[in-house]
């Protein structure tokens, strides 16, 4: 079972883009606090929607907001130029929602 829960919040504005199959990709940083640790440590999780949950977050998630989201952990690996094989580990987002109540601006 691959299942990921996550309570964070945004790190800048979520920013649409275009795969080239014409899905609306989206990326986004949740910085998520450890548990059971006093000194405050932040581990900072990437997270990517996809589609309507892309234009959603795009449209509705501002930076510093608190998200909860689920999903599921991807780790893709590549080759780069110079040869060097490269990791990236990601959330792949299934649901994602608002985490606290609209602020007073």
């Amino acid at each position: 079972m691959n299942k990921v829960i996550l309570l964070g919040r945004l790190t800048k504005q979520p920013e649409v883009r275009t795969g080239t199959t014409g899905t609306a990709i989206v990326r986004y940083t949740l910085a998520v606090r450890r548990a059971y640790t006093q000194q405050g440590d932040v581990d900072y999780i990437p997270c990517v929607a996809f589609g309507s949950a892309a234009t959603f977050a795009q449209q509705y998630f501002k930076k510093g907001q608190m998200v909860a989201v689920t999903g599921h952990l991807q780790i893709t690996g590549w080759t780069d130029d110079s040869g060097y094989k490269r990791w990236r580990t990601e959330v792949i987002i299934e649901e994602q929602h608002f985490a606290e109540g609209k602020r007073d601006t």
